[in-house]
């Protein structure tokens, strides 16, 4: 199955159905191909809204999940932005759409490698990939405008606080791994922190350390 009109079409409306509105996050996923991401894992669930499995235990998340998270982080295209946890590099390529700058990392090197390939043959030249442990962030990069944690930790971590400016946005699942987790938004401003719960989400759990698989 290609992503052709109808295809589209119907993506367009699951996602304004699960309450995606802002038309910038919805043009940008209406332009990034999903499968693209998917490759041949599962390409006729592609353009279908729900999450699929990717190499090295981990998933490519939901579209309107995609689309949520990124209504939330409320991006200008002035931002500068790191994502927590590349994965297939879906969520990356939708955020170099309405930012100026992405940096993504993911503790699986393969994962990173695949999706770099993905980045080139779109032409998307303002991501940066990396392999690392992203639960210390990018110290070196920071500040960043915008944070997006595609895994989820008990509690919003510490290093990546620290690295949001002040009145940048952070969007985080956090929860036990094993239970249905809430989707948070914290904002950071001059006195800390203010945190808005979103929605109920499962992700797979914020890990520390480099992946030996990879």
């Amino acid at each position: 199955m290609s992503f052709d009109a109808e295809a589209k079409m119907q993506f367009l409306f699951a996602l304004r159905s699960q309450g995606i509105t802002d038309q910038r996050v919805l043009h940008a996923m209406e332009k990034i191909d999903r499968g693209a991401f998917v490759k041949s894992y599962f390409p006729e669930r592609a353009y279908e809204d729900m999450p699929l499995p990717i190499p090295c235990g981990q998933t490519i998340s939901q579209p309107s999940v995609v689309g949520l998270m990124t209504q939330a982080l409320e991006l200008t295209g002035r931002e500068k932005v790191l994502e927590i946890g590349t994965g297939s590099g879906y969520q990356a390529a939708i955020l170099s759409q309405l930012a100026r700058r992405v940096y993504t990392v993911d503790r699986h090197r393969r994962l990173v490698a695949e999706a770099r390939e993905v980045f080139q043959s779109l032409d998307l030249a303002n991501i940066t990939a990396f392999t690392a442990d992203g639960s210390f962030g990018l110290p070196d990069q920071a500040p960043f405008d915008r944070i997006l944690v595609t895994a989820a930790a008990e509690d919003p971590p510490g290093p990546l606080l620290a690295q949001l400016r002040i009145g940048g946005i952070m969007v985080v699942p956090v929860g036990q791994s094993d239970a249905v987790q809430r989707l948070i938004r914290v904002t950071r401003t001059d006195q800390g922190f203010d945190y808005d719960e979103l929605r109920p989400v499962r992700f797979v759990p914020l890990v520390e350390g480099l992946a030996k698989d990879g």
